[in-house]
């Protein structure tokens, strides 16, 4: 989320996967130019920082450049129902650091967004079909990027058992229900954001604090800028199944306590 999180991730990243002994990292880079969206300039930055992937969200094609980047650097995956002409691919297969395949998918929910999207169920049934756990990835990793909390843990019950982890995006705040799901598919609804947490959901308070008691606007929302956690989830897989052993929330620095898998 911003600079902020930008920070945190080139400062923090490549020391954590060294210590973790991390062999695939996924990063969300939806809100980190500015807040809207990710520019290619900001994309590099976060793979340059140690991400092996980086998803997007509904704010996809904010940045413009992203609309030609996307084609040329295939490490940035948008959601499969973004748009039916949206440049770049919804889902991939990847490679991670001891050889094994691993396919990031990333769908848009449909509950309280801005815009209507394709249904996200069959979108991720026709990715799960065509690079089955076991099959052709030895681990999946989805991206459900969703509003509604009930429509997240729909996404992961409907995956469970097919996908190594399910994780939501979007909401920005981190969600205390880290699990392994009864078939074997790790799952938090919300990850929360690398931000800074003395925000309005990663925005500089006084504006939005101002719209909620006026319900009028003066300024633009900016990103906050104090120090970032770096917020997410930690995943160990079963190398023959692909299905999470163990899972942990990840915070880092930053305001919120510590929540680290080591």
């Amino acid at each position: 989320m911003g600079r902020a999180g930008r920070t945190a991730i080139s400062e923090r990243l490549a020391g954590l996967r060294e210590a973790w002994k991390l062999d695939f990292v996924v990063v969300n880079g939806e809100n980190a130019s500015n807040g809207m969206g990710l520019s290619a300039e900001h994309a590099k930055l976060i793979l340059d920082a140690g991400a092996d992937v980086v998803t997007l969200g509904d704010h996809a094609f904010d940045q413009k450049d992203m609309l030609q980047f996307i084609e040329r650097e295939k490490r940035v995956v948008r959601p499969l129902n973004f748009a039916k002409d949206a440049p770049g691919a919804g889902a991939r297969l990847f490679e991670d650091r001891r050889g094994r395949k691993v396919l990031v998918a990333q769908v848009l929910g449909q509950v309280f967004m801005k815009r209507p999207f394709d249904d996200p169920f069959s979108a991720v049934e026709r990715a799960f079909k065509a690079h089955p756990l076991g099959g052709q990835a030895q681990a999946i990793i989805l991206d459900v990027h969703c509003e509604a909390t009930s429509e997240k843990m729909a996404m992961g019950h409907f995956c469970d058992g097919r996908a190594s982890l399910v994780v939501g995006t979007h909401t920005h705040v981190p969600t205390a229900d880290a699990m392994v799901l009864p078939n074997g598919t790790a799952y938090q609804t919300d990850a929360g954001m690398c931000g800074d947490y003395n925000s309005v959901i990663g925005m500089e308070k006084t504006e939005p604090m101002r719209r909620f008691i006026t319900g009028m606007p003066k300024e633009r929302f900016s990103p906050a800028r104090g120090e970032a956690s770096l917020s997410g989830i930690y995943v160990e897989t079963d190398d023959r199944t692909g299905l999470a052993k163990l899972c942990k929330a990840v915070r880092v620095g930053g305001r919120l306590p510590e929540a680290t898998p080591v």
